[in-house]
């Protein structure tokens, strides 16, 4: 009856469909939530356009991906420049010389390089072999107590020393004063939110939704050349060999009636004493304004929880440690023997920014289409 059915309505599965559709497929969209569009669905609450399931913003370096989305969605021109929050204390995120300043009242960018070398070579690391030692080498002392250790630990729910260096290893330090989190030549969020984004990209599908793919997996399966499922991948082998880890976020959403609760998009909350990360002012996405470029009067926050994943709950980042790493290799032998294509974060067992899904998702296409 279909050509592909694709079991996930995110971003992977939208530009495979979307790929399909162009070169003349029958296909048929399977999603278990009552909404498209994953993780990155976006729903409109007085005007302003709530990220449902955290932050997203598009940022990519990727010519072919860019020109991808921007076939579907407008892009505004918003730049990611987090503000880290110790016990009252306001930081730049990314660690820039606004971040030195505060902390150091070191003015230059020499003096500030001298800074962190003196605590890295005080805390007497040549190789870094954790998560702690990595951000001391990088930013010194003082930076990782403050702004890293805290945060890290309520993200993660692990010692610092206990997590492997690479987590960190993408963490931007700038001896300049940008304030722009990614070093990306494309940046933005859709205008109007990214579920209008993914709508776009399945125009002409057949999209079901609250339909739990493994409920009835082989009756789907007969029903389409090719499955392409971006589920969890444990859970298509009903976690034959044990779950894989994953954490878990929770959301506290209100909405305020005040213009203006934080004045930024992101405030990170980087001590021990809150125990959420973060907290998330959705209306600075698009500036403040609704669709019709007016002032909004009101506005909504989310606070953000990060909690161990157990079965039922969301996963969202899979923890990449050894154990876990040999626990997704023996799943994915499975894989080989089986028709069905797994892709995604889910089904990859794997860390993705959105335009390394949709890049992913691009030569998959090619593949199997």
């Amino acid at each position: 009856m279909y050509d592909l059915i694709i079991v996930g309505a995110g971003l992977y599965g939208a530009t495979i469909a979307r790929k399909a559709m162009d070169a003349g497929k029958k296909v048929l969209v399977l999603d278990k939530r009552d909404h498209i569009a994953g993780n990155v669905y976006t729903e409109n609450v007085k005007g302003i356009n709530v990220h449902k399931y955290g932050a997203h913003i598009f940022h990519t370096n990727d010519k072919e991906v860019w020109d991808f989305v921007n076939k579907y969605a407008t892009f505004n021109r918003f730049t990611n420049s987090p503000v880290a929050n110790y016990r009252g204390e306001l930081f730049s995120l990314p660690f820039n010389m606004y971040t030195f300043n505060k902390m150091w009242g070191v003015v230059t960018p020499e003096e500030a390089q001298a800074k962190i070398e003196e605590q890295r070579k005080a805390a007497g690391i040549t190789e870094p072999k954790n998560l702690e030692e990595q951000a001391i080498s990088l930013v010194g002392t003082d930076i990782y107590e403050k702004l890293i250790k805290g945060y890290t630990e309520k993200q993660w729910g692990r010692p610092c020393n206990e997590l492997p260096s690479f987590i960190i290893k993408r963490l931007p330090v700038r001896l300049t004063f940008d304030n722009n989190y990614f070093n990306a030549l494309f940046q933005g969020v859709p205008v109007g939110g990214y579920t209008g984004l993914v709508e776009n990209m399945l125009k002409g599908a057949e999209i079901r939704l609250g339909v739990d793919y493994l409920e009835d997996r082989y009756k789907w399966d007969e029903m389409a050349d090719t499955v392409v499922y971006t589920g969890p991948i444990d859970a298509y082998f009903d976690y034959k060999f044990g779950p894989l880890q994953y954490r878990s976020v929770r959301f506290e959403t209100e909405l305020l009636d005040i213009p203006n609760f934080q004045g930024n998009a992101a405030v990170n909350y980087t001590s021990t004493d809150e125990p959420y990360t973060r907290i998330i002012e959705h209306k600075w996405f698009e500036f403040g304004k609704d669709a019709e470029g007016n002032d909004i009067p009101c506005t909504v926050i989310s606070k953000e929880y990060s909690s161990e994943w157990k079965l039922g709950d969301e996963p969202y980042y899979p923890v990449n440690d050894e154990k876990n790493g040999a626990l997704y290799e023996q799943y994915k032998e499975l894989t080989k023997d089986c028709s069905v294509v797994f892709g995604g974060r889910l089904g990859e067992y794997k860390y993705y920014d959105m335009d390394q899904v949709i890049a992913a998702a691009l030569k998959k296409a090619e593949e199997i289409i």
